[in-house]
């Protein structure tokens, strides 16, 4: 029975201590708060730079599209220049080929 006692005393205090302890929550409750407004500034910021980011990208896409229209118009004015240097050889062979029969033809005489 003893024991009993010492055991129920015992517990009173552990729950008087415990008691205790919770009446300065003043602290706790002050640095929760704390966390709380950190966490919307931060949710802030991620938001903020999430937008840049999207931004960012949609330049980024922006300037290689441009990129590619830019490449295709090259390579369309480079194939056009390849054309025209290719009939300009064939005209200039076939102007070559001629004089060298005028000449063929006089010496021939």
């Amino acid at each position: 029975m003893k024991y009993a006692s010492v055991v129920k005393v015992a517990a009173a205090a552990a729950l008087v201590a415990g008691l205790a302890g919770c009446q300065n929550l003043t602290p706790i409750k002050s640095d929760i708060a704390n966390l709380k407004s950190q966490v919307a500034q931060l949710q802030s910021q991620v938001s903020a730079a999430q937008s840049t980011a999207d931004k960012a990208n949609s330049a980024a896409e922006a300037a290689q599209n441009a990129a590619d229209q830019k490449s295709a118009a090259a390579q369309s004015t480079a194939n056009e220049a390849l054309s025209l240097a290719q009939s300009n050889k064939a005209a200039i062979d076939a102007t070559n080929e001629k004089i060298d029969r005028m000449f063929k033809r006089s010496i021939s005489k």
